[in-house]
């Protein structure tokens, strides 16, 4: 199984090694994402992001990207999220993020075959005891918890193909262009924040007939536009950045 990001220890859900498992909701607690300075989402999810972050689309290559939001300015720094855990009030939650600690995650041997995970390393996975939500019943049946949790998770990876489609897409017409973004903080630092891409207007601007139309009949073209209009957030990140505090110096 692939290591995805936020999931130290991914295990196989299983109904036996499992059975007396409970999960106890975290409670706005995402300090567990307090590292990530991008996070992928998924297009359906562009119309509640462009309002909060840069939307790009992250890889080391054109034909291998992810459409991602942008959650801070430096590497392994998320401005969305505070000492205490608590994400910015009102900005949108990525799907990536709500669904932990479960995960569907490929396994690489049969291709598109996908197992249900969750991170063992989860602060709030109990075995036995009272607190929290059982994952599975009295008769090894998935509770309520876990069925919301697989439906949600079926859900995302429906999503994610449609996401897919719309990255191919960007290709074939040979949309996308490396982007760097110089930041320079209030108190006089520079940096730059590299390895993504964003659509060329200006080729957007020249397609033509069928290619134009089937942007905008497969609903791509709205998706477009909207991580194009996205860009202009990346000032969001960056008075967030001069808010906060500089990172201690090491020794």
């Amino acid at each position: 199984m692939k290591q995805l990001l936020i999931y130290d220890r991914p295990v196989q859900l299983n109904r036996v090694a499992h059975r007396n498992h409970r999960v106890v909701a975290n409670d706005g607690d995402f300090r567990f994402a307090s590292g990530l300075n991008s996070v992928p989402l998924a297009c359906v999810e562009f119309a509640r992001a462009v309002r909060d972050y840069p939307i790009v689309f992250a890889g080391n290559s054109a034909d291998s990207v992810v459409p991602a939001a942008l959650l801070g300015l430096r590497s392994g720094h998320n401005l969305m999220v505070d000492a205490e855990g608590r994400w910015a009030e009102g900005a949108y939650v990525p799907a990536f993020l709500r669904r932990y600690p479960f995960v569907l995650a490929e396994n690489e041997a049969q291709g598109s075959d996908f197992t249900v995970c969750l991170d063992a390393a989860f602060e709030g996975l109990r075995e036995g005891g009272d607190e929290g939500a059982a994952l599975f019943d009295e008769d090894g049946n998935d509770s309520a918890l876990l069925s919301n949790a697989l439906e949600f998770l079926q859900e995302y990876q429906v999503h994610l193909a449609r996401t897919r489609s719309l990255t191919a897409s960007l290709v074939a017409h040979d949309l996308l262009v490396s982007k760097q973004v110089n930041v320079q903080t209030a108190a006089g630092e520079t940096f730059s924040l590299d390895g993504f891409f964003v659509v060329d207007e200006q080729k957007l601007r020249e397609l033509k007939g069928k290619a134009l139309q089937d942007l905008s009949k497969s609903g791509d073209l709205g998706w477009i536009y909207a991580h194009l209009l996205s860009l202009g957030n990346v000032e969001l990140l960056s008075r967030a950045l001069d808010k906060q505090a500089p990172p201690a110096a090491t020794h």
